[in-house]
C-alpha cells in the first residue's frame, strides 16, 4: 500500500520537473497508479493518505537528484521504479494468487507489467544498461574492499601513515589497471564469440538473430577501472588527512558501501537490505582478516616502517 503511494506521490511530483515529452508519459502513468493504488486500498480495507517518514525522505532525495541531473535521472528513476515493481508484485501473487481474490489480484497485476511497462519502455529509450550496472557496482565494490582491505593491513604491519598512504595508492592504481584489463579481455572475448557465431550463421544461411551488442571493451574496461580507482580512494583519503589508524578508513568505506548498495539497488531492482548486508559483512571480515595478517607479518619478519 504505501508503495503504491509512493509511486503515486513520486510520478505526480516529478511531472512538474519533467521536460515536455517526459510529462506525456507522466500523463499516462499517474492515472494507472492511482486506480491500482485504490484497488489495493478496497483489497486490503485500508485508507492510506499519508506516506511514513521514510518513505517521504525517500521521496525527497530522488527528487533533488533529478533536480540536479535533469531529464537523464528521471529517466532512470521511472525504469528503476518498473523494475523494482515487478519483484514487489510478483511476490504479492505468491502470497495472494492462491486465495479467493486471485483473479482479481491476477487482473490488476498484468495491467501493472503490461500498461505501465509499456508507457515506459515504448517512450523513451533504455537509459540503464545491465552491465554498465553490473561493471560499475564490480568496480566501486572491488575498490572500496580491496584498498580498505590493504589499508587495514599496512597499518597492522607498518604503523606509519605515510608508509600506508604510498602503499595504498600504488596498489589501488595498480588494482585500477587490473580490472579494466580484466573486463576489456571479458567484452572482447565475447564480442568476438558473437561475431564468431553470427559468422557461422551466415554461412550456413540461418537468419540472423536480433541480440543486444551490449558495451564496447573500451567502454567496460574504463568503466570498472574508473569506478575502481573511486571506490579506491574513499578509504585512502583519511589517510591522506592524517588519520594515524584504519578506524577513519573503515567508518568512511562503511558509510560509502551503503550508500553505494542502496544507489544501485534502487537503479537495478536488486533487494537493498540485503546487499547492504552482505556488504558490511564483507567489509567487516576484509578488515579482520588483514588486519590480523598484518600483525602476524609484523611479528614474524619484524617489518616496521
Amino acid at each position: 500500500m504505501l508503495d503504491e503511494l509512493f509511486d503515486l506521490s513520486l510520478y505526480q511530483s516529478l511531472r512538474g520537473l519533467s521536460p515536455t515529452h517526459l510529462q506525456s508519459i507522466l500523463d499516462r502513468l499517474i492515472p494507472i497508479e492511482a486506480h491500482h493504488f485504490n484497488f489495493w486500498q478496497e483489497f486490503f480495507g485500508l485508507h492510506i493518505e499519508r506516506l511514513d517518514l521514510a518513505r517521504r525522505l525517500k521521496l525527497q532525495l530522488i527528487l533533488l537528484v533529478c533536480r540536479v541531473f535533469g531529464a537523464p535521472a528521471i529517466h532512470l528513476v521511472l525504469e528503476a521504479i518498473e523494475v523494482y515493481g515487478v519483484r514487489k508484485y510478483l511476490r504479492v501473487w505468491s502470497t495472494y494468487g492462491d486465495g479467493p481474490r486471485g483473479a482479481a489480484v491476477r487482473e490488476i497485476l498484468e495491467d501493472e507489467f503490461k500498461h505501465e511497462d509499456v508507457v515506459v519502455t515504448s517512450a523513451t529509450e533504455l537509459q540503464l544498461s545491465p552491465e554498465r550496472v553490473r561493471n560499475i557496482f564490480l568496480g566501486l565494490n572491488d575498490g572500496l574492499i580491496e584498498i580498505l582491505g590493504a589499508v587495514s593491513g599496512f597499518f597492522a604491519a607498518l604503523g606509519n601513515a605515510t608508509a600506508v598512504l604510498m602503499a595504498s595508492i600504488t596498489v589501488a592504481v595498480a588494482g585500477a589497471l587490473s580490472m579494466a584489463a580484466g573486463a576489456w579481455a571479458a567484452v572482447d572475448s565475447e564480442a568476438e564469440i558473437r561475431a564468431t557465431e553470427a559468422a557461422r550463421r551466415r554461412f550456413l544461411g540461418e537468419p540472423d538473430r536480433q541480440e543486444e551488442t551490449g558495451e564496447s571493451p573500451l567502454r567496460s574496461a574504463l568503466v570498472v577501472g574508473t569506478s575502481y580507482f573511486a571506490g579506491a580512494l574513499v578509504p585512502v583519503l583519511p589517510v591522506l588527512a592524517g588519520a594515524t589508524t584504519v578506524l577513519p578508513s573503515a567508518l568512511t568505506a562503511g558509510s560509502m558501501i551503503v550508500v553505494v548498495s542502496m544507489l544501485l539497488s534502487f537503479l537495478s531492482g536488486m533487494e537493498m537490505k540485503r546487499r547492504v548486508v552482505a556488504n558490511l559483512v564483507t567489509i567487516t571480515a576484509a578488515v579482520a582478516i588483514t588486519f590480523t595478517i598484518g600483525l602476524l607479518v609484523k611479528r614474524i619478519w619484524g617489518i616496521s616502517a
